[in-house]
């Protein structure tokens, strides 16, 4: 698999990594390779506290994930003209729901 796009301070994943709590890595590592494997035009951009998917070059974003200490915080796109939805995912969560949420978003931002 090609290394995903990266903007701006051009942190990497693992130095991103560093600073996610222990308790939430599994979750939030399993959101980011899901997010990836949407489509070879997903563009990571590591943030300072978060990471932004975005679709393309152009960065249409349609997933902000953001680790706590026992909750992932994501912020949802699917177009620009609706508002988008946050969802906070905790460690006893099951996340497939949230796939098929983020799978939309991807295809419709």
């Amino acid at each position: 698999m090609d290394e995903p796009v990266s903007f701006g301070n051009k942190r990497t994943y693992e130095d991103f990594k560093k600073q996610i709590p222990i308790l939430v890595q599994p979750h939030f590592d399993s959101i980011r390779e899901f997010c990836l494997s949407l489509g070879k035009n997903v563009v990571e951009d590591v943030r300072m506290h978060r990471i932004v998917f975005g679709k393309s070059m152009t960065l249409r974003w349609f997933a902000d994930v953001e680790p706590q200490n026992d909750v992932i915080i994501i912020t949802i796109q699917k177009n620009r003209k609706e508002p988008h939805q946050i969802v906070n995912i905790k460690l006893d969560d099951e996340i497939t729901a949230l796939k098929e949420f983020l799978k939309e978003a991807y295809e419709r931002i």
